[in-house]
């Protein structure tokens, strides 16, 4: 097993494009030979240094549509099987992880790991309003408080729209299955501005949340892979939007969201994102 004392750039790229890629942490240890905690530690250090770059650089942005969800997930044991000892101590339970993307240049404007209430929304929207620098089109679906968020965070600078998705009925032949009902239709409400009808959607937040759940082992769903440790679900996440926003070249748009939204001029290699562990001081 290699140490983290002994690990080299380029074993450090080699471990980051596992996770990157979705393997879990143990995976990632058979994979390269790389002991666990080094592994852990590794996400830990690059998850903040990813976050602090994201934060400071990812911001006075030109966005004509903007989408937002939430993704469900949880830490330690859904909710209904924790302990409040658990809960309290360790973070255990659901977590949620609400997601802003630029529709047009598919870019991560912000993400957020936490709960799924008022207070949490009101803390996500706000980051995002931080992050734009114009007046921008914004679709989220129907949940509750987006739409005190939303107001607090924009005001009446905004044209906001939500989406209401309506499930059929589950068929008796159909309740144990493990897929959502079949959408047979969409409720549009418009509730501030004016939003152009054409543009309310939220399909590529959603297919957001596809790629979440492929890229990240931790997301994937009736297995033993979920986080353990809140902290490690969150370092997670922070690496991945570092990686999906500057590495990885986009399949439409042929480069990066980076790029597409005018934040980077080049795809960055993973030597690249590791090296930002030196170069960003609140990591450390």
């Amino acid at each position: 097993m290699v140490t983290m004392n002994r690990l080299s750039a380029s074993d450090r790229a080699s471990v980051v494009r596992c996770l990157v890629e979705g393997n879990s942490i143990r995976a990632t240890v058979r994979m390269t030979g790389v002991a666990k905690n080094t592994v852990a530690k590794l996400l830990g250090e690059l998850g903040c240094a990813c976050a602090a770059y994201h934060n400071h650089h990812v911001r006075f942005l030109t966005v004509k549509r903007a989408q937002c969800d939430e993704i469900w997930s949880f830490v330690g044991a859904k909710k209904k099987n924790v302990s409040l000892d658990k809960k309290l101590e360790d973070g255990w339970g659901d977590v949620w992880t609400w997601t802003a993307i630029d529709a047009d240049t598919k870019l991560c404007i912000s993400w957020l790991v936490g709960g799924r209430d008022l207070s949490w929304a009101k803390q996500f929207m706000q980051d995002v309003a931080d992050r734009i620098s114009n007046r921008v089109q914004l679709t989220t679906d129907s949940h509750r408080p987006y739409l005190t968020a939303v107001e607090g965070a924009f005001g009446e600078e905004i044209d906001y729209a939500q989406l209401h998705k309506i499930y059929g009925a589950t068929t008796e032949g159909e309740w144990r299955r493990y897929s959502p009902a079949t959408c047979i239709g969409c409720d549009m409400k418009t509730v501030i501005g004016d939003p152009d009808p054409r543009h309310v959607s939220t399909s590529y937040v959603e297919r957001q949340n596809l790629t979440m759940r492929m890229s990240m082992r931790r997301f994937t769903r009736l297995t033993n892979a979920f986080s353990k440790k809140l902290e490690n679900h969150a370092h997670a996440i922070a690496l991945h939007f570092m990686y999906y926003n500057f590495c990885r070249v986009h399949q439409t748009l042929r480069v990066t969201p980076a790029m597409e939204a005018g934040l980077s001029d080049h795809v960055w290699s993973v030597e690249d994102l590791v090296a930002l562990i030196e170069c960003i001081p609140s990591a450390n």
